[in-house]
């Protein structure tokens, strides 16, 4: 028998205001059909005044233990991943800590922009491989609408709020590809990329700052680099692009997913689509995918997922898993 981290919930939570594309025509020179061609994105979520990112954490955290019939008394750890915590520190993890009421355990925020999650989950995976943890709440959670620049119109219009969560609990599984729980994960990073995709601000400069991204050079690299790191965990996990029932990828851009899908051979019908509800919602939108598609239907018990995502470093990783 081998130990593995199964997925025993999931939730999600989205701010109540939604922002189409038609209200942001007002702000910048753009339109809806500028937006839609070039991302696929229709519409996405902003948080209200005073809605933080541990506020959209926790709301996604308790769908998730509701979900899995479990109390937060239950959690050992949180691993939240993301860019836009409350404040520089404490953690936002350690905030949706104590406003879950747990008083034991442990919590800590993972920041590796938009690939965070797939760093969250491998992390959380180890956690529970090596007995540090046995139920971990891995959550993504942002609020971006908070560093854009509104006056930049390649990308203001990209980018929303939200969060996802799962619950992984510590399961004796046969040891084999067909075991739920997490197969196998690819985690990379190349820091020479830094200023393809960056916030210009942080302690050093005294002010939040707002998001810069060189889109086309990211775009090009995100084609490469998410099949090549999917093949990896695949591969790692003894499995093929066949066996996958699923791809759930970072929610950026409708082109880099079908482009993606292409170059691993799979289908768009076997692909997690919400980019056109959600816009990118970065280290939140692979979670917030994941439970979307289970509401909808789609995600049922034993199916194979690959994850896969690329962010501001460059970071990019993958995690293959069966529900």
């Amino acid at each position: 028998m081998t130990l593995r981290a199964v997925v025993k919930g999931v939730g999600h939570y989205l701010p109540e205001r939604v922002v189409p594309n038609s209200e942001l025509e007002v702000l910048v020179e753009t339109s809806d059909e500028w937006i839609r061609s070039r991302s696929g994105i229709e519409r996405r979520h902003f948080a209200a005044e005073g809605e933080t990112t541990s506020d959209l954490a926790t709301k996604a955290a308790l769908a998730a233990l509701r979900d899995a019939g479990m109390d937060a008394s239950e959690v050992d750890a949180i691993v939240l991943a993301t860019s836009t915590a409350d404040l520089t520190f404490p953690s936002a993890a350690t905030m949706v800590q104590a406003k879950l009421g747990m008083t034991r355990g442990f919590a800590f925020d993972l920041q590796a922009v938009c690939a965070g999650y797939v760093y969250a989950l491998t992390n959380a995976n180890a956690l529970i491989l090596s007995g540090q943890a046995k139920t971990v709440l891995v959550i993504g959670a942002e609020t971006f609408s908070k560093l854009m620049d509104w006056g930049d119109r390649t990308t203001c219009v990209l980018f929303g709020d939200g969060a996802g969560a799962l619950v992984l609990k510590a399961e004796e599984q046969p040891g084999t590809n067909a075991d739920r729980g997490i197969l196998s994960s690819d985690l990379n990073s190349d820091g020479r990329f830094k200023d393809l995709l960056y916030v210009d601000g942080g302690v050093s400069t005294g002010r939040t700052g707002h998001l810069r991204m060189e889109g086309k050079e990211v775009f090009r690299h995100a084609i490469e680099k998410l099949a090549e790191t999917a093949h990896c965990a695949l591969e790692k996990a003894g499995l093929t692009s066949d066996d996958v029932d699923w791809i759930v990828p970072h929610q950026a851009n409708i082109r880099i997913i079908e482009g993606t899908a292409k170059r691993m051979q799979v289908s768009m019908d076997r692909v997690i689509v919400t980019v056109q509800d959600h816009g990118n919602t970065s280290a939140a939108s692979i979670p917030l995918a994941i439970s979307v598609g289970k509401a909808r239907g789609q995600i049922k018990e034993g199916d194979l997922l690959v994850t896969e995502a690329i962010g501001g470093g460059l970071a990019w990783g993958s995690v293959v898993l069966r529900m």
